[in-house]
This record gives structure tokens, sequence and C-alpha cells, in this order.
């Protein structure tokens, strides 16, 4: 059975040397810009990256770019420069997000190495392998998921990487616009203010983080994880430094290889009151936590031990020696290492006075690796009776072989691709009139409204009933099926049920809807939740058979204008905002769902609306975005109201442009993020 990857993280060159010296198979780092840690804290100038690369190689280990946030259209030429530069410096594959930065990097570098992000929320086998035919040649799925989703999508994909160690968010990867709508801060642009860590609370306790869980830690799962036929063990941690890497990697490290890790290092370097096993074991219990001082105080303590891990080099490529030493020739040290065979010649041997230079000696002086990457393997010699090499010299000779060793290893590792300066062609602007609308709603009377203002109606599919098919036909109606899809043959099993009763049209959340959809014949319809920020993105959801999407609401109008899709586009225009997409209820976990508030309370008592279904929840903004008063940009087409709590009045009143109650907000259309 192949053995898993360990990939660490690395903020900076001391955490990716931290890295490389405790064990790790591959670091992931991102650069200054273009990634989900995009921060002067966590990111490495373009000739850090050069030498992380080099460094990395050396190794033997692989460098993963993260470029895995969504961007804006006059962001491509800069993004496509960027990752030629990565590419030339052998960055061994990029983490992408953004579909627009697939077909980028697809045609600046055409034989590129792509990973799916978890920031893509992918979370189904079906959502894996459309991944995997599009080119994606590893996922990283979503971290919400149980042991036998995870196995499933081993089988699925070319390539499965599971987050293993470190911080978990309150909301799936991608689903987050929390930080960006508080704070005008975008997760979805590597800037997240991580407003999940301040005081939340569904009983006015001004003490409680409702939304902070502890970190992950599946280390003592490693047996199971490898089992199952996941590639990489990914520990979290761009932002974290270089003594967590390293503990983290040598731990893991042993409990790959069947021993015990020590948590209790691990719990004294970092953690927030312990560990969590997440939602491997799909329990789900004793998940939340925050950072307290006693976790603070007991990283002082186990630092300086941890910098023996990784104070010297790690000895991983072996080094075969043949050590030719005969008269009035120069010594000769031929050097083998992974197929690479090179030579050096010194000086012409001495007459020995006393002690002539023997075997014992060559290994002797030849086993002296130092500080490198080289241990010694088989030593070999032909030497002539009577001459000695000066001890000086061998060492003179080891070092100057080692040091082209070094650079033939570094070359040999490093891979070289491809490259033009090709970017994907777009079509010409265009002007749609005129504007329609189109209803989410969550009720019966919702849908008996909407039936005499909307074009389209979309509809959770546990809604619909003969009742709901009495007050808008199925022509009419666009199912939704659940955000997060925990059980997805069943899913496959209803919808296609509701196929054969006459629907025809899916709203795609994120990319396991489309895959389902594209799978079953639905005609696609995208939710903003799938990120499309900009031209390519859009052209690339057309590809995939969508008929329409709704843009990212974390887009200012201004940008809007000047998309360049043959996709037809809708905004959010009205509704409570999703913030967050969440696999726990933060008000059971508090309170217990018999006491259920339905909201939570900020530390500027702010009322959060949270809306709880089987198997996930939803946090929404308590502001109302209306934008029902104002004219949309002209390359919109439709209009998406989103109602949570409206009953029939109040709905005919929104769709029929009257302003609402409540207090309301124009989002981010005009401040932007």
């Amino acid at each position: 059975m192949k053995t898993p990857e360990i990939l660490a993280p690395a903020g900076s060159m001391d955490a990716l040397r931290a890295a490389l010296r405790s064990g790790a198979d591959a670091v992931y780092v991102g650069g200054k810009r273009f990634s989900a840690r995009n921060s002067q804290a966590a990111g490495l100038e373009n000739e850090e990256l050069k030498e992380a690369a080099q460094l990395c190689h050396k190794y033997g280990a692989k460098l993963y770019i993260a470029v895995n946030t969504v961007i804006t259209d006059d962001e491509a030429s800069d993004f496509s420069d960027f990752v030629k530069f990565a590419a030339s410096i052998g960055t061994d594959a990029f983490i992408v997000q953004d579909w627009g930065c697939l077909e980028l990097i697809k045609s600046s570098v055409p034989d590129a190495v792509i990973h799916g992000s978890t920031q893509m929320s992918v979370h189904t086998a079906a959502g894996t392998e459309m991944l995997g035919e599009l080119g994606f040649s590893r996922i990283v799925p979503a971290r919400e998921l149980d042991k036998d989703t995870i196995q499933k999508i081993c089988s699925e994909t070319p390539e499965t990487e599971i987050f293993v160690h470190g911080a978990l968010c309150m909301s799936v990867s991608g689903q987050c616009y929390m930080s960006a709508m508080m704070g005008g801060r975008s997760a979805n642009r590597g800037c997240c203010g991580q407003a999940c860590r301040l005081p939340f609370s569904s009983a006015e306790n001004k003490n409680s983080c409702a939304l902070s869980l502890k970190d992950l830690s599946l280390l003592k799962n490693a047996g199971e994880l490898k089992d199952i036929g996941v590639d990489s063990f990914k520990i979290e941690g761009r932002m974290k430094r270089p003594e967590y890497v390293a503990a983290a990697v040598y731990e893991l490290k042993k409990a790959i290889g069947g021993d015990q890790p020590d948590m209790k290092l691990l719990r004294d370097i970092f953690s927030r009151d312990g560990f969590t096993d997440g939602y491997f074991t799909g329990k789900r219990t004793d998940m939340f936590g925050k950072r307290e001082k006693d976790d603070v105080v007991s990283a002082r303590t186990v630092i300086p031990a941890i910098h023996e891990l990784y104070r010297s080099e790690r000895h991983v490529h072996k080094v075969d020696f043949h050590v030719e030493i005969h008269e009035n020739k120069p010594v000769t040290i031929t050097a083998e290492c992974l197929g690479i065979r090179i030579s050096e010649c010194g000086d012409i041997p001495e007459k020995a006075l006393n002690r002539p230079t023997d075997h014992e000696t060559l290994i002797k002086q030849l086993s002296r690796m130092g500080d490198t990457v080289f241990f010694a393997g088989e030593i070999t010699s032909d030497i002539a009776p009577g001459l000695m090499v000066r001890a000086g010299k061998l060492n003179e000779l080891r070092r100057n072989l080692t040091e082209k060793l070094t650079q033939l290893v570094i070359s040999k590792n490093t891979p070289a691709y491809t490259m033009t300066d090709n970017l994907p062609e777009l079509p010409e602007k265009t002007t749609v009139f005129p504007q329609k609308l189109r209803t989410f709603c969550r009720t019966a009377e919702q849908v008996k409204a909407a039936a005499e203002f909307s074009e389209y109606i979309i509809v959770p599919m546990e809604l619909i009933n003969d009742s709901i098919t009495s007050l808008a036909a199925p022509d009419r109606l666009i199912i939704s099926p659940p955000r997060f899809i925990s059980n997805e043959e069943k899913l496959i099993s209803g919808l296609m049920e509701l196929k054969n009763a006459g629907f025809e049209r899916l709203f795609c959340h994120t990319p396991d809807s489309v895959a389902i959809g594209r799978k079953l014949g639905f005609r696609l319809h995208g939710n903003t939740t799938l990120n499309i920020c900009n031209s390519y993105s859009a052209e690339k959801m057309k590809s995939l058979g969508l008929e329409d999407c709704v843009f990212s609401f974390e887009t200012k109008l201004s940008r809007l204008d000047d998309i360049r899709t043959s996709l037809p586009l809708g905004m959010a225009v009205y509704g409570h905002l999703p913030l967050m997409l969440t696999r726990n209820c933060p008000i059971k976990n508090e309170l217990g769902c018999k006491n259920c508030t339905g909201h939570l309370t900020d530390r500027m008592g702010k009322h959060f609306p949270v809306i709880c279904s089987k198997d996930y929840t939803e946090i929404l903004n308590p502001d109302i975005l209306c934008m029902t008063d104002r004219m949309l940009p002209e390359r919109v087409s439709f209009g998406l109201v989103i109602l949570t709590y409206e009953n029939e009045e109040q709905t005919r009143r929104i769709l029929s442009g009257k302003r609402p109650d409540g207090t309301l907000t124009r989002g981010l259309y005009y401040r932007g993020i």
C-alpha cells in the first residue's frame, strides 16, 4: 500500500525549512496575491518562492502554490503572469478555487498540474468525478465529510487530499461570507477577518464564542485514512510559526508509521481547548472551543524542544561512492545518487611515510555528510599500496561532490512546462432587456404570492408536493437541492423521481449539484454560492451546461457591466444573504434544539437568523439586502429575491417594489471588498 504524502503549510521560509527538515513530502505556500491567506504575514515574495522550489526539490519534496481565491477580470493578466512565473521556477502543482483561474492556467501553462481547493466546496463523489474529468489531478474535498463519504470520493478521483490537523472553519470553505459582509474582508479573496472567533451567542452570553470550533486532529485515524485510499494528509496552518509546522509534521509521520503521536505536545504547541476528530466519525460532538490563556502559556514551554526537530538538514538521499587512488594519477571519487553519476578529481596522491590511506579511512571521511541532505551508502575503492591522501583533500572532494549533486538533484526534481501568452477568448459585452424576477421561496404562501410576479420560482425540493404544483406549474419551478449533500444516493433518487414527474430545472449551489444535474439531464441554473466573479468563470459555467447563473454578491455593481460572457447573469436584489453554511448548529450546541431561539446575537447586539435543516445550518445576515428600488446594471438578465420569514402579504409587497420592513443594506454592491 502506498504511503500517503505528508503535506505541510508554510507561510515563511523558516516554516518551509522546518517542514522539510521534519519530514514533509510536500509543502504548500502562497505568494503575495491570489492566495486564501492573502496577507503580508503568510505570503512569499517571488524570490522566496524560487528559493522555496529549490529547497523542496533538493529534498525530493514537492512545492504546491495556492492560487485559491476568486479574481476579477482586471486581474486576469497579472494572474497569468504570476502563474507563468510559478511554472518557470518548477512549481509542482497549483491549488485552485476559481473556475476562471482554472481556464487561465490551462491557457497560460497547458501542461500545469492543477489541484481543486477545498474552497470549491466539493463534497460528493459526483462532484469530484466531474472535476477529474475537467483536468484536476487532485481534489481537496470539503472538511465536513465522514469516513464513508471520503472513501467514496477516493474511488472517483485521481488523487484525494484530506485535512488531518489544524484549525477548523465553522463554515464550509468557499461558503463563508461573514467576514466580507461584516467587515469588507472576503474569505474568497483571501482576506478573512475571522469574525467567527468573535463572541456570538444564542443565549445572550457575552463570553460565548458560539461559532468557534476546536482544532481538528485526525492523527489517531491515520491508519484508517490510509486504508481507505487518501493520497495526501494535509496540515492546516500557513499563518502558524515554524515550531507548529515541525511538530505537526513530525508527529504525523509517526502516526502514518503506526506509532502513537504525542498529542500532548501538539496540544501544547497550539490548540483551542484541545482537539476534535471533526466530522470523520459522523458524531459531531464536543467540537466547539476557543483559544484560552492556558493554551498560550503551554506553547511557550515546548518551543525550545521542538527546535531540535529541525535544527539540521535531514539526510534523505543515499550516495554511493567509489574511490580510485593510483600512483601518478589524480585521486578520483565517483558519486552516484538517484541515478545521477558524477566524478571529481583531486591531486596526485603522495607517497605514504607512515600510514597509507586505506578503505577504513575513506569510509570515515566520506561518511561525514554534515549539514547536507545526503547520507553515505556503499563505499568501494581501488587503492594502490603505499599511497596517502590527506583527510582535508578527501573532505574537499566530498564537499565538491555533494554541492554538485545538490544542484543536479534539484534539476532532476524540477518539472518543466510549456508556457504561452494566450488568454481564453471572451465574447463581446452585451446589453440585456427586459429584466425579470426570480424568487427563492421557503413556504407555500410565499410561492402563492411569488407566482404572480416571478418568471421562475425556486423551491427547496423537500417542499415540493401537490399543493405547490397547484400554485405554480412544474415548468416555472426550479428545484433547489440541499446546499450540503450528506446522502448522495438518496438525493439522486429523489431528483430522478421529480424529473420523471415533469420537473426540468435545478438550482446549482456547488460543483456537486452541477455534476448531479448534468448526469440526470436537468436544465441548470447557478446560485450565487458558485462564487462566479469574472467573465472566465461565467464562460466556464456556460460550457458545463448552465443556462444562467446568479453572479457573486461580493461583486461591486461597477464591475458587473464589464463582464463579457454569453451566459445570462442574475444578481441578488433582496433578502437575508447567507453568511455561513455549517454542519454544526451553534444553537443546538449552546441551548439544545428544544430551546432554539432561531438566531445568534453578536457583541453589538445584532440578531443573525439561523435556519436549520436536518443535515446543515445556514446563518444569515441580520440586515436585509434591498436593491429592488434601483436600476439593475445593463448586463444583468434577472434579479433574485431570497425570502426567509416573509408571509404572503409581505412577499407581495416586496415583489411589487414597495419598501420592505426591517433594517436594509445595499450589501457589497457599492462599498466592495
